[in-house]
């Protein structure tokens, strides 16, 4: 019998654990290296330590949602898509649930499921795990050898990249898949925050802790135009903004670009509508101030923001408004900008934007064109998408594919 193919897999994160197990499952013999004490750190804590795991949805609609690269993703997506990932975890005993905006999550609610799962496909095909930092992938003649860690220098047949990119440092992730990738000359893009809240200047934080659920909220750059727009919510804090619509808005911001952020508080109704419901509103509160007669249009928090933002004194009398100062509360409501300074820090991100170069990859293998035996999957790529179980759903993908192929002979 010949000796089994040899593959490391560094990273036990959601990628690594899936590139591992997939790996073994084939006949190879695999060592996953993971610094921290247990696998899966920032896997347990994502969607609020719920996990939403991927989006139920197909391949074409899922591309949509993914801004950075999406044509190299269809190969790996198509051989193992969403509906796929489901059943994978189904058939390891997490019973699943589809939620709002078609998020998929475990019916537990609790991400170490998902983690415990993937642990234990590790352990069925008897996946190694040792816990030590890698610090360098060695290759030779142009293939990839071994790698050495911070006890020793061991040889491996095949290595998989799977260390995430430089979000959530505490959870390991620190930018040594592109410190491997470097030093092996494959090209690493520029990287920055995505999924990250944004920094911005008045009202917000006269406004921090207030909610607002569904609104529209668009984004314009320096020249006006419009690079985002969804429904959904947002959540004012002391340095600005954050929530599940402004990290999508994030994704769709460049470096060094000048932005504006419009929240519509009344996307249902247009102009029209929402005039007539000013005047009933206001006639049915005309004796009273400004600040009071708006408790039914918007949350009181928010009131006396909105009324200056408008230029409209918030102790008039609403018999004495003008038609001009209600329409402006009308402009308000349906667009109130506020300029933004930028984002947060990269330690913040939910994940990282940039990385290892899809143009050095193989987008059916995840192998590196360069260095023979050599695979990147998950966060270490420069692949990225919104909220809602998609980035998670391209970490089990590319995972998936890289085990695959790092087992073939």
């Amino acid at each position: 019998m010949p000796d089994r193919v040899t593959v490391a897999v560094i990273g036990g994160g959601a990628s690594g654990l899936m590139a591992a197990g997939t790996a073994a499952e084939a006949g190879t013999d695999v060592t996953l290296f993971e610094r921290n004490e247990k696998v899966g750190r920032k896997l347990a804590i994502t969607g609020k330590g719920r996990c939403n795991l991927t989006n139920n949805c197909d391949v074409g609609e899922f591309l949509r949602h993914v801004p950075r690269n999406p044509r190299f993703l269809y190969a790996a997506l198509s051989s193992f898509s969403p509906s796929d990932t489901m059943e994978f975890f189904e058939s390891l005993g997490v019973p699943l649930k589809t939620e709002r905006g078609r998020r998929v999550f475990p019916v537990s609610d609790r991400a170490y499921d998902i983690v415990d799962a993937l642990y234990g496909f590790c352990k069925r095909f008897s996946v190694r795990i040792v816990h030590e930092r890698v610090r360098r992938v060695e290759a030779s003649d142009g293939a990839v050898c071994g790698v050495v860690t911070d006890v020793s220098a061991r040889t491996f047949d095949r290595v998989i990249v799977a260390c995430g990119g430089v979000s959530y440092p505490a959870t390991g992730s620190d930018g040594d898949g592109y410190e491997f990738a470097r030093s092996l000359g494959i090209n690493v893009t520029e990287t920055s925050p995505s999924l990250v809240p944004l920094e911005a200047g008045e009202p917000c934080a006269r406004l921090q802790g207030l909610t607002l659920k569904n609104v529209d909220l668009s984004l314009t750059d320096a020249s006006g135009k419009r690079v985002f727009y969804e429904r959904g919510e947002l959540l004012f804090t002391h340095f600005g903004l954050s929530g599940p619509l402004v990290l999508s808005a994030s994704a769709h911001m460049e470096k060094n670009e000048k932005y504006t952020a419009h929240i519509d508080l009344k996307p249902a109704l247009d102009e029209k509508t929402l005039d007539a419901r000013l005047l009933s509103d206001f006639g049915k509160y005309n004796n009273r101030d400004m600040i009071n007669a708006c408790r039914d249009l918007m949350p009181h928090a928010m009131i006396e923001q909105l009324l200056e933002y408008a230029g409209v004194d918030a102790r008039i009398k609403c018999c004495d408004l003008t038609k001009s100062s209600r329409r402006a509360i009308a402009a308000s409501l349906k667009d109130f900008a506020i300029p933004i300074k930028g984002k947060r820090p990269i330690a913040e991100a939910v994940i990282t934007s940039g990385g290892v170069d899809v143009r050095e990859l193989s987008p059916k293998t995840m192998e590196a064109k360069k260095v023979r035996g050599l695979y990147f999957c998950g966060e270490v790529i420069d692949v990225d998408a919104y909220t809602g179980g998609y980035n998670l759903q391209i970490a089990f993908s590319t995972g998936r594919a890289a085990g695959i192929a790092a087992a073939n002979p």
